[in-house]
């Protein structure tokens, strides 16, 4: 039987209003013991209980916090206190994290994982656990990449107007330059927006000339879509679901955009991990 590391843990708190001492449960903070050096931190990917006691909430603002905090993070090897004060002198009291408490754990992922479903993570019914809309592909997007350890060397929320013109409102989920070439990568519903296929097919041919002359480099443009078929091989959705899905993989690949689905992303992911060096 392998030895369980010893543990402790921190939840990350968000904190609208330290007035009425309201707070959701929004991270995990884990660090081996004596080993401060390799703490390690997870905020959820589902909003919906923050929006709850904050319908304004800015979560741009803190999944950008997340990538900060750990930043901080590397640099900050002290003892507890110090690091608590840290953190939350740093993010104005909008977060704040809890005493620590100790935990044993058979590898700090799985450890990681099980904090976050146990303290994070909002229950969901089994049976609504399947992928649908843009924003649970763009989610499983984000995952596959951070558990190959990429998410942070890439660009997200690529202005389409940094290569097309002033105005474009467009903004491309995530993507990185390996040599000469940059991928970007953007989740498309066409289950729920077939709309947003052709609003990619008609961005791409002028994004692909913006990357040539801004980065002097050719675009590899990807489309992260639901799969057709679900786990059983049935058709996902109603019958005219299927000619919307074949019209909207259609349109994106006449304008050279590369369609793959949620069930390609680990290995889209492997590849990032080799590409970037990882």
């Amino acid at each position: 039987m392998n030895e369980r590391l010893e543990c402790e843990f921190f939840l990350v708190r968000y904190v609208p209003d330290p007035v009425k001492n309201e707070f959701v449960n929004i991270g995990v903070l884990l660090r081996e013991a004596g080993r401060p050096q390799e703490a390690q931190v997870r905020f959820t990917r589902d909003w919906s209980r923050v929006r709850c006691v904050d319908p304004d909430a800015d979560t741009e603002m803190l999944e950008a916090m997340e990538m900060e905090m750990r930043r901080r993070l590397g640099e900050q090897f002290s003892d507890t206190p110090p690091l608590m004060k840290t953190i939350e002198d740093s993010f104005s009291h909008l977060l704040q994290m809890t005493e620590p408490k100790a935990c044993l754990a058979e590898n700090m992922a799985a450890e990681m994982d099980q904090l976050m479903r146990l303290h994070v993570e909002p229950r969901k019914q089994r049976a609504r656990q399947t992928v649908s809309g843009r924003q649970a592909i763009a989610r499983r997007m984000r995952t596959h990449f951070e558990h190959a350890g990429v998410w942070d060397l890439m660009r997200r929320r690529i202005a389409a107007s940094a290569y097309t013109r002033p105005g474009d409102p467009l903004k491309i989920d995530c993507g990185y330059r390996p040599n000469g070439l940059v991928r970007m990568f953007h989740a498309v519903s066409l289950a729920s927006d077939v709309e947003l296929a052709k609003v990619l097919a008609f961005s791409a041919p002028a994004l692909r000339e913006g990357v040539a002359r801004v980065e002097n480099a050719e675009l590899e443009l990807t489309a992260v879509v639901e799969p057709i078929r679900d786990e059983s091989g049935e058709v996902a959705g109603e019958e005219d679901f299927v000619e919307q899905y074949h019209f909207g993989v259609e349109t994106m690949e006449e304008q050279r955009i590369r369609v793959l689905t949620v069930n390609d992303l680990q290995r889209v992911a492997e590849t990032a991990k080799r590409e970037l060096r990882v």
